[in-house]
């Protein structure tokens, strides 16, 4: 008896500890947007718009989405870069995904159509 209570306790203790994956997958995502923000050269801002080009087409997290915020900020660098339609559609693809974005990214484009 007191072998099987030590066996279940170790069998709960060890049970707890497993890793669990991310839900979202974010590529260099950290590394990116700091560069950008630093240095804001062509190189750092290439690099920041390939990582959420990544971000978007592999999606490795437990939710299999693009994480919150990816498309918005991703538009907003496109509009920085005077592209503004991708932008837009990034921005558009943010309220699609997210629809709390809504009144936030209307706003937004609202201010760019001024």
């Amino acid at each position: 008896m007191k072998n099987l209570f030590a066996l279940l306790f170790f069998i709960l203790l060890f049970s707890s500890c497993t890793v669990q994956q991310p839900l979202y997958s974010w590529s260099k995502y950290e590394q990116a947007s700091y560069n950008y923000l630093k240095n804001s050269d062509a190189n750092s801002a290439q690099f920041l718009i390939e990582t959420y080009q990544k971000i978007i087409d592999k999606q490795e997290g437990t939710r299999k989405i693009v994480p919150p915020g990816v498309y918005a900020d991703y538009g907003f660098i496109l509009l920085q870069l005077d592209k503004e339609e991708e932008g837009k559609t990034m921005l558009l693809k943010e309220v699609e995904t997210y629809p709390e974005s809504k009144v936030f990214i209307t706003n937004v484009l609202k201010m760019l159509e001024q």
